[in-house]
């Protein structure tokens, strides 16, 4: 079935999503991970996917979660490296274990995104909406389109410096604990764990390092809890993306055949994808069933940046060939600029993380550079700094992506 009338709407449905998000933002609470904002946006979402959708499915439900805990390994590590710089002129045995402890809550609480910290943390209560178009025939495929409804905390120090300033500070922040280690580790092996016998070279080091220190302590401002950013581009985007698609083919009466088509959004993606992840729970045998291909939208801005991401979570978690593969393709078809590409070591995640490690067949797609930009988690990311052709473009690919995978393109 041919769908080229909803991708010649792709101008207009372009301001239509940018129409939904201005309202969004005006008109309802900031939506940090398990707030009351969060659920108003599922609520009114959920709303539009039944009334303007023709969704025959549409679900709100709730999960529990520990949305402080994401960040609260910044205070816990940093503590506990702080700690160890001291330490070090007295016991360097014990200054590498303070290290190291708190290297390992980061890599498990960020690197991989567990929930290995969370019982420390207020619980609260996240929300996701799950909505379904049915098909007139036998159910053959299923489609999800996913995105987020949170917004994030600023980072004060992009939104002062840019990415630089905030990748730089993290980079020697991650220096500075790695060359306190090693100088404990040396002086372990040389003089045992007894800082009275520390050589004046090591010393010296020692005192070097406490240049470090300030740049410790900064990462404790990482981000501003006080704050949480309007989310328009990340992820009210992401959110539009896949209800567009959908209210774009009732209002031209199509109907497919045998390709269920739904949409996922996910609560608390800025708290380690705790919405995805608990949708993955609750949800992944029950579309086991037919051959089902999830996309994760996130940030669609840049149409110079329109991305498919061939491996999430810092790069650890490898996505599906054949979907990821699938939306190139259609790019390509409509002659629109897409890239292969990848969610960088330290830069994160996207929903599809959450999905692929499920067992479920799912990229991400994003339209930024994932060298931090201005709006990126500050108070820049607002409706009135969108793109318009950037929206247009990924959902004229999302289109000819569901056309595709309609006439069996990828099964």
């Amino acid at each position: 079935m041919l769908l080229s009338r909803l991708i010649e709407k792709k101008e207009a449905i372009a301001q239509y999503m940018v129409n939904e998000i201005t309202y969004i933002c005006k008109n309802m609470e900031k939506r940090p991970p398990g707030s009351e904002g969060e659920k108003q946006a599922s609520e009114y979402l959920a709303k539009v996917l039944k009334d303007d959708c023709g969704c025959e499915r549409v679900e709100i439900e709730t999960f529990e979660e520990n949305p402080g805990s994401f960040y609260g390994w910044l205070y816990i590590t940093m503590t506990l490296v702080i700690a160890s710089v001291p330490v070090f002129f007295f016991n360097p045995l014990i200054s590498a274990i303070l290290i190291a402890a708190g290297l390992f809550v980061v890599i498990m609480q960020f690197g991989v995104y567990k929930k290995f910290i969370d019982f420390l943390f207020p619980k609260k209560i996240g929300h996701n909406v799950t909505a379904v178009k049915n098909c007139s025939g036998e159910v053959k495929r299923r489609i999800f389109f996913n995105g987020h409804t949170d917004a994030a905390w600023e980072w004060p120090v992009n939104y002062k410096l840019g990415g630089v300033g905030f990748e730089g500070h993290a980079v020697i922040c991650g220096i500075g604990a790695m060359y306190y280690l090693v100088i404990s580790i040396i002086s372990v092996i040389k003089t045992g764990t007894a800082g009275v016998e520390l050589s004046s070279t090591l010393g010296r080091l020692g005192l070097w390092g406490i240049i470090f220190v300030p740049f410790f302590i900064g990462l404790y401002f990482m981000r501003n809890k006080k704050r949480v950013v309007d989310g328009a581009n990340d992820n009210l985007s992401g959110c539009l993306m896949g209800i567009s698609i959908l209210k774009s083919l009732k209002e031209e009466g199509i109907e497919l055949e045998n390709t269920q088509v739904g949409v996922i959004l996910s609560g608390s993606e800025e708290a380690g994808l705790r919405g995805a992840k608990a949708w993955c729970e609750k949800h992944k045998d029950e579309f086991m069933d037919v051959p089902t291909f999830i996309y994760s939208y996130d940030t669609i801005h840049d149409p110079k940046h329109l991305m498919v991401n061939y491996r999430d979570l810092n790069s650890i978690v490898k996505t599906d060939k054949d979907v990821s593969d699938l939306f190139m393709e259609a790019a390509k078809k409509l002659d629109i600029p897409c890239k292969k590409g990848f969610v960088p070591p330290l830069g994160g995640a996207t929903d599809s993380a959450a999905f692929a490690q499920a067992g479920m067949r799912s990229t991400g797609i994003t339209g930024l550079n994932h060298k931090l930009e201005p709006y990126y988690h500050t108070r820049r990311d607002t409706y009135d700094n969108m793109n318009l052709e950037g929206l247009s473009n990924c959902y004229a690919v999302s289109v000819k992506v569901l056309e595709m995978f309609d006439e069996g393109a990828k099964q």
